[in-house]
């Protein structure tokens, strides 16, 4: 698929670092703007612009990530020094898509990604927008996200000391844990806070390390929830955007059902792979 559009999407973006980064996602290239390693112009209507040097970025902190196993604030520290080379510079047009998968990850008005036709569609980007004020929809958009956290996650956050002695980590174990996406901090060095969400991700993480599953192993259970939530926040959005305590309700309700339909096909699918084991 080529684009005639001098910038690429967010969704055409993910097409071309799928090939060499399978498990990126949206909400992962999102994520790395909302922490200032990209970033990406805007249309007029609060589309994200991607050109080939924002693509290369990209490229430079997934690899790293991958191969040297850092934390995007270091990541982060070392582009802004130098210590590694800044593709960003003079936008050029993008090179089209090369890995797009069959069907097209199109991006809509909050960024998330939907499956359209393959066929092209003769709609520009921008005529798709549901209104011409993106940042106060997102705005809204989130706080209404807000009403689906459990109430139970709504509390302090947790300095790095604290949450390790809740959950049961070293010092060590919880830089391991960063160090591949698990869990991700606010702030710099002591004053880098944690939020209830991060401590029962630290406190199962701790339990399979007790039984000697190392951070680098759960990678595979980041990456496979990111792309869970992914399709779950699809399927609630058009809830939340109706913006009345209702459909929020049922929002939460079918959150809920789907997370524990998602646990309980996971434990079958374990279940049958070592069902010759378990089973006498």
């Amino acid at each position: 698929m080529m684009t005639d559009r001098p910038y690429l999407s967010i969704g055409e973006v993910l097409g071309l670092l799928l090939e060499e980064f399978p498990d990126v996602t949206i909400s992962k290239i999102r994520f790395l703007e909302s922490q200032g390693l990209i970033d990406p112009e805007r249309t007029a209507s609060g589309y994200r612009k991607f050109y080939d040097n924002d693509v290369d970025l990209l490229r430079v902190i997934l690899r790293e990530q991958r191969e040297n196993f850092l934390p995007l604030r270091v990541i982060r520290d070392r582009l802004e020094s130098g210590a590694i080379e800044d593709p960003t510079g003079p936008t050029t047009p993008p090179r089209g898509i090369r890995n797009a998968p069959n069907l097209e990850l199109a991006e809509t008005d909050d960024d998330h990604y939907h499956f359209a036709s393959s066929t092209p569609s003769d709609t520009p980007e921008e005529d798709t927008a549901l209104d011409d004020k993106p940042d106060e929809r997102r705005a809204s958009d989130n706080e209404a996200r807000s009403d689906v956290v459990p109430s139970d996650h709504k509390r302090d956050s947790f300095p790095a000391r604290e949450l390790c002695q809740l959950a049961g980590l070293t010092s060590t174990q919880l830089e391991e844990l960063e160090s591949y996406g698990l869990l991700v901090g606010k702030g710099t060095g002591a004053s880098t806070l944690y939020t209830s969400a991060d401590l029962a991700i630290a406190e199962a993480a701790a339990g399979f390390m007790q039984h000697g599953v190392e951070g680098r192993h759960l990678r595979a259970w980041r990456q496979a929830a990111e792309r869970e939530a992914s399709l779950f926040e699809q399927m609630i959005l058009p809830l939340l955007r109706q913006r009345n305590p209702k459909a929020r309700q049922q929002a939460v309700a079918t959150l809920t059902t789907l997370s524990s339909l998602g646990a309980q096909l996971r434990s079958a699918i374990v279940r049958s792979a070592l069902s010759h084991h378990l089973d006498s």
